[in-house]
């Protein structure tokens, strides 16, 4: 019995885009997580719909979308909001990933979120993710946890992340005007 629940637990939902009729014949198409391709036509039925075409979504997160440095600072900025609020980090965290339209930025933060669970201070577990955050980042996130100011720190992360792709927009857009006034 217990092996089962154990199998149970291990079986993912898989991410699938179909295509299908409504009640009143009219196209219809979306995207919906299932157990399997049965699974999912048989919840389609149950809603009314016919599937007419169901497939596995790639398995590139968001079709290719990626974490990029601005959803990093988007990431502190809002933790720091929700820290300064007074809501406790694992929900932060939750409300955070749910909230998130990349799924990449979700299973970044969902990931943190686990091993913050799992007994890791914050810094060691954004440090984990040395391609999206950087050793000042996770440094003075670390200062913060010390220091018992974790809020005020990342919000000062954020602002710093803030500028930063601010000023890397202002040089590419710098770059690029030569380009556009030579021809």
């Amino acid at each position: 019995m217990a092996q089962a629940a154990t199998v149970k637990a291990a079986v993912k939902d898989v991410p699938f885009v179909w295509e299908g009729k409504d009640k009143r014949g009219n196209k219809v198409s979306g995207k919906s997580l299932a157990a399997n391709e049965q699974a999912l036509r048989a919840d389609l039925r149950r809603q009314g719909v016919v599937p007419v075409k169901v497939k596995k979504q790639s398995k590139s997160l968001g079709g290719g979308k990626k974490v990029t440095p601005a959803d990093i600072a988007v990431f502190f900025r809002q933790l720091a909001t929700m820290m300064t609020a007074g809501i406790p980090l694992v929900q932060a965290f939750e409300i955070i990933g749910a909230g998130h339209e990349n799924p990449a930025v979700q299973k970044l933060i969902l990931d943190i979120k686990a091993q913050i669970e799992g007994g890791s201070t914050l810094h060691e577990a954004l440090k984990k993710h040395p391609l999206h955050f950087d050793d000042l980042s996770v440094n003075l996130v670390e200062a913060g946890e010390q220091a018992g100011a974790l809020e005020t720190l990342l919000d000062k992360v954020a602002t710093y992340k803030e500028k930063t792709e601010a000023i890397k927009k202002k040089i590419k857009k710098a770059l690029f005007y030569p380009c556009w006034s030579s021809r």
